[in-house]
């Protein structure tokens, strides 16, 4: 009886991935639409009212300074509750299963990044490194789900994975390298709440009230620390319990509570925020760019080339082994959706510079070079499905 109980509850929590996945997938077209809306009122007659509209003061800041700093710390708290999920019951709580996905999101991250450095060492957008080494969950499993169940289900647990080590990659060097104003005192006092956190964590204390509550002053103290606001959102997260036999512990019921506001209404509202970009005369002079040159070549190339190589090594030396039904070709398409960045790339833009036409151009080259790979892992996955 208590095996029975112990297996039901794990299933439910094992559950929360394809609850997930649901709902990236969803979320991927509303993305998609939302951009398109966006980029189309910029370039109407409605641009003003469109563009002012998000820099609307609220507070002393702007509505689009309140959407990135604190709506997507909600987005980011739901990021570290998947990995924190993942760590426990997901393709990452088995060592050997979870070789795979890691290396292959090292490899994912450090290749476009090495690309972009290597167009840009020496120049002031040398900083942008690190906007090819993110992976959009929702766009790439919105354009995987396409294909319908013609790939494996492990090859979607393998883009899920990689992807959310992607996620965690791109939070730590958010946190390393875009830091402005660096305040020790806040940043302290932030550190000072993730550690009261930890220690309820550790007492069983599960009123997940507290935790929001103590999350809200820790995000707080970061926002006004230097170092970005939303990495409050993944400290809470792995501070909140998560007990893998309890479907009703604090991590499970706040997951399953955010996945479709974070899907339907904070991406929506990220990608409405900051895809309003303008086409002047001469918008294609900005893709010319070395940054430009970097994100695409990164994204591109250095997406699938990393991930491949990486994955390959690894299975090569023993390490790892490819997935049930999953061959080659299945990574190197699954490679080329990893070089849909968007939401994540245009937040480290955002981050990375403060000229006005850089975060445009740069912009502009992620959602074309996500395009492009999106299509592409899709016309390969299609082909790979009629054979």
């Amino acid at each position: 009886m208590v095996a029975r109980s112990i297996r039901k509850n794990y299933k439910k929590v094992r559950n929360l991935f394809f609850d997930f996945f649901e709902s990236e997938k969803a979320s991927g077209f509303l993305l998609i639409a939302c951009t398109a809306f966006s980029i189309m009122l910029a370039n109407s007659s409605s641009r003003s009212m469109y563009i002012g509209m998000w820099h609307y003061e609220v507070l002393g800041h702007s509505l689009q300074y309140w959407i990135n700093d604190g709506l997507m710390a909600i987005f980011f708290l739901l990021i570290g509750l998947e990995i924190e999920r993942e760590l426990y019951v997901g393709e990452l709580s088995n060592r050997h299963n979870a070789l795979l996905p890691i290396a292959a999101a090292i490899g994912g991250m450090a290749t476009p990044a090495l690309f972009h450095f290597l167009l840009n060492r020496e120049t002031a957008t040398v900083h942008g490194a690190g906007i090819p080494m993110a992976t959009d969950i929702a766009f790439a499993l919105g354009i995987l789900s396409l294909v319908g169940n013609k790939v494996p289900t492990s090859l979607k647990i393998f883009l899920t994975a990689l992807a959310i080590i992607d996620d965690l990659g791109a939070i730590i060097v958010i946190a390393l390298f875009y830091v402005t104003d660096f305040s020790p005192m806040y940043f302290a006092s932030a550190l000072a709440i993730f550690g009261l956190l930890l220690l309820l964590n550790r007492c069983n204390m599960n009123r997940l009230s507290v935790y929001l509550i103590l999350g809200g002053i820790m995000w707080f103290f970061m926002l006004n620390s230097g170092v970005h606001a939303t990495i409050a959102g993944v400290l809470l997260a792995f501070a909140i319990p998560f007990r893998k036999i309890r479907n009703n512990s604090p991590s499970y019921r706040l997951q399953h509570f955010l996945h479709k506001p974070v899907a339907f209404f904070i991406m929506p509202i990220f990608a409405l925020a900051n895809t309003g970009i303008t086409l002047a005369g001469n918008w294609a002079e900005g893709l010319a760019t070395p940054n430009s040159l970097g994100i695409f070549a990164g994204l591109l190339a250095g997406k699938p080339l990393g991930i491949l190589l990486f994955s390959y090594l690894s299975v090569k030396v023993g390490l790892t082994k490819l997935p049930n039904h999953v061959g080659w070709k299945h990574i190197i398409s699954v490679g080329f959706l990893g070089g849909i960045g968007f939401t994540m790339s245009i937040f480290i833009t955002l981050l990375a510079f403060g000229d006005p036409a850089v975060v445009e151009s740069s912009k502009l080259s992620i959602l074309f070079t996500s395009m492009l790979s999106g299509t592409i892992g899709y016309i390969l996955l299609t082909r790979q499905s009629t054979t």
